[in-house]
Formats: structure tokens, C-alpha cells, sequence
């Protein structure tokens, strides 16, 4: 499989739609794309998360280093997260970003992030982030 990332924008927010699995082959394509747009001067970065089904280390090791990275530059990274199904059930898009949100809970780094439903909730500066 691979991964995509598409671009968009809302308002001041970069969105960076990922979709795939992120590994240690696919997971520097989302790091280029990251260091694209802060080279670009871009400072407030949204990761859609929600239709990425594989994680591993590489990928959360991208991450890490995307929010090292922004916090640098006095930035602002959120990151769209479905929440895990109970029970083991699949949730979302073929339960894309569940398995995300899985990893980095089990690596207990999830609090590092601000994390969101959805795009809208993202961009939104009244809307809190998710509980860890």
C-alpha cells in the first residue's frame, strides 16, 4: 500500500489529508510535505489522520518530529484522530485513524497532541481538543 497527502486550506491552516499506511518507506513522503509547508512559512498545520490504517514506528516517529518542528517556529500542529472503537470494533473510514490514535496511546504519547474529530473542530480556536 502507500500514502497519499493531499493539500488544502482553511483560512490559516494548512490541511494535510493522509491516507494509506505510514511506514518506513511511505512516512518521509509526510515529513517532505511537512517541511514543504513551513518552508513556505506556513505555521498553523492540520493532520487528517483519520484515513490511515497502518502506523508504525516510522510513522510516529514523523509525527513527534512534525510537532518538534512546529513548536520551533512558535507554530500550531493539530491532528484529526476518530476515536478508538470500543471493544475492538473497526470505526471510521475502513478504521482509518483509529489504529493511529491506538499507537500513539499505547506509546503514551498521545497527550503531545492536540487532537480532533474532525476538520472543522481543528480550525476552529473556540473548539477544545479531544480528552487524551
Amino acid at each position: 500500500m502507500t500514502l497519499s497527502v493531499r493539500e488544502g486550506e482553511k483560512g490559516e491552516w494548512v490541511v494535510l489529508h493522509v491516507s494509506g499506511e505510514m511506514d518506513l518507506v511511505t512516512s518521509p513522503l509526510l515529513r517532505q510535505r511537512v517541511h514543504d509547508a513551513v518552508a513556505d512559512g506556513r505555521r498553523s498545520l492540520v493532520l487528517d489522520l483519520s484515513e490511515v490504517f497502518f502506523c508504525d514506528s516510522s510513522g510516529v516517529g514523523v509525527l513527534i518530529a512534525t510537532r518538534r518542528l512546529i513548536r520551533s517556529c512558535q507554530g500550531r500542529l493539530r491532528l484529526i484522530l476518530p476515536a478508538p472503537a470500543p471493544d475492538g470494533a473497526i470505526s471510521g473510514v475502513a478504521g482509518g485513524g483509529a489504529h493511529v490514535n491506538k499507537v500513539l496511546a499505547a506509546l503514551g504519547v498521545r497527550r503531545l497532541f492536540d487532537v480532533h474529530p474532525d476538520v472543522a473542530s481543528a480550525v476552529d480556536d473556540e473548539a477544545g481538543p479531544l480528552s487524551a
